[in-house]
């Protein structure tokens, strides 16, 4: 079973993507700040890590930094799921090394699986 780290601190969508997830044959993992989220991608090295930029303790950027900077998790695909839109954001995480850019907005639970599923290559 393929592991999913999903960093985001808004605990309603945190519960309903992760049990769209679950309900679609993935084991999630779920951290609501992003050092929690850092330390449970170290420790689990999962197979994608679905990650918020807005977060308590450790902003997305950061995190998504540290995992491309280790080697253990560089090549771990990172969707980076978040309500920012600027152009300048989406550049950094891009250079950062994110897999894809997805605003919060523009995307239903049943996208955000299926993009995930394609990544993931099932």
């Amino acid at each position: 079973m393929e592991k999913i780290v999903f960093i985001e601190d808004e605990t309603t969508l945190q519960k309903m993507l992760g049990a769209a997830l679950k309900e679609a044959g993935y084991s999630v993992i779920t951290a609501s700040d992003g050092e929690t989220g850092l330390a449970a991608v170290r420790a689990e090295k999962p197979d994608l890590v679905l990650l918020d930029l807005i977060l308590p303790k450790m902003d997305g950027f950061t995190v998504l930094g540290e995992i491309k900077k280790d080697e253990a998790t560089a090549h771990t695909p990172v969707i980076v799921l978040t309500n920012l839109e600027s152009a300048e954001d989406v550049g950094r995480v891009v250079a950062l090394g994110a897999t894809t850019y997805l605003v919060k907005a523009n995307y239903d639970l049943p996208d955000i699986v299926l993009k995930i599923k394609e990544i993931l290559g099932k």
